[in-house]
């Protein structure tokens, strides 16, 4: 498995390949994880090897070009394995060396999570080399239907060998206790968690909470964690903040106890992403995490969230940059702790609806799956070819 984000980088994709290593690893598969080298490498046990490569982690030619010295280096012992890219620095890499005859795995695996897809697509030769990458690949998997549309519109080359590997809690997650009758308390808390960036959205839940009617602002204290000021965004918060009368509180990066903390004293969670240049929200692991603490959830109709998030029942899902939407949301949740508790309740079983143990089944084993693409198919028979049927949504 290659990757350019593992831990203890704690985003999506770095989570994603994490777990699916681990449940490889479970089902019965040797795993060994290639991943960039950091100071810490040794403080964390893995039920799999992990071999730390000199790489910082980005997608540069720097990094391709270390990367694709170390597979050719390998090339001999890896014509026997299943060779897994996770993210789109390696992609870049093979999109190179899968030209050479030389270098064949025994099966070739790729996952997309979303924004390199349409980053991809948006240039023409580089789309044209990642076609003929996925020509070559033996399955291409997907963590919502939301990515699975992006890649079979974009590239042709994926239709009949894209599978769903729909994303689950953390395998090491215990959430704090459940807190009932959160509503009792004198403040509503309302908590988002994710990186200070423009594709996150922190400003218009600022905005809506701003628009609220005094008695519903006196009643709330937002709480943001997070790092990052890319397009000057954090300094941009900050300065809405201090231009409001909210009780607002910047926390920054946490541990993971101050996490769960935060999550076990939390009324609302937020977190309202929007289409940023390319970049999309292909799924979002937070929202299954905030509502596996029993919190109710406001989100974007955008990307894949919707997946995440189950409309009316777990949290709210609104039009993006729909101020008054988005306000109104934020005003029924803070006005109705039963209907906070119902929602919460609800999420705590619907974060639970997926297993990794499962994708992994699904995307690594059972090779004699056959599509034949001379028959057209329902979008349902594929789905279960593929994965069996889909969680209810």
């Amino acid at each position: 498995m290659l990757t350019h984000e593992f831990f203890p980088h704690k985003g999506g994709i770095a989570t994603f390949t994490e777990e699916m290593a681990r449940a490889a690893a479970e089902i019965g598969h040797p795993v060994e994880v290639w991943a960039p080298e950091h100071h810490n490498k040794n403080c964390q046990k893995f039920p799999f090897i992990v071999k730390w490569l000199p790489l910082k982690g980005s997608q540069d030619l720097s990094c391709q070009y270390k990367l694709i010295k170390e597979l050719i280096k390998e090339r001999r012992r890896l014509r026997d394995t299943i060779l897994y890219l996770c993210d789109p620095g390696p992609v870049l890499a093979m999109s190179y060396l899968h030209f050479f005859k030389a270098f064949r795995p025994e099966k070739l695996l790729i996952t997309f999570h979303g924004t390199e897809v349409q980053q991809f697509a948006a240039s023409p030769g580089r789309k044209q080399m990642l076609n003929q990458l996925i020509r070559r690949a033996d399955r291409i998997s997907a963590p919502s239907e939301f990515t699975h549309k992006l890649i079979t519109n974009n590239f042709s080359a994926a239709k009949l060998k894209t599978f769903l590997t729909p994303c689950a809690l953390r395998s090491d997650f215990i959430p704090a206790e459940r807190k009932l009758g959160r509503g009792k308390s004198s403040k509503v808390n309302i908590l988002t968690v994710g990186r200070l960036h423009p594709r996150k959205g922190q400003a218009f839940i600022i905005e809506a909470l701003a628009a609220l009617g005094k008695t519903h602002r006196d009643k709330i204290s937002f709480w943001i964690v997070g790092t990052g000021n890319k397009f000057g965004y954090e300094t941009q918060l900050k300065k809405m903040a201090s231009e409001t009368d909210l009780d607002i509180k910047f926390f920054g990066e946490v541990d993971n106890d101050k996490l769960m903390k935060l999550y076990s004293e939390a009324d609302i969670f937020a977190m309202t992403s929007v289409n940023f240049k390319k970049s999309v929200e292909g799924f979002g692991l937070v929202y299954l995490e905030a509502a596996a603490h029993g919190i109710p959830v406001i989100a974007h109709k955008v990307g894949g969230a919707p997946e995440a998030v189950s409309h009316e029942k777990n949290g709210l899902i609104v039009p993006p940059q729909n101020r008054d939407a988005l306000r109104d949301a934020f005003a029924k949740l803070i006005e109705d702790p039963q209907l906070r508790e119902q929602m919460g309740t609800y999420g705590y079983e619907w974060s639970r609806r997926n297993s990794w143990l499962h994708s992994a089944q699904l995307f690594f084993n059972n090779w004699d799956i056959k599509i034949d693409s001379s028959l057209e198919f329902s979008k349902d028979q594929l789905n279960e070819a593929r994965n069996g049927p889909l969680p209810e949504s």
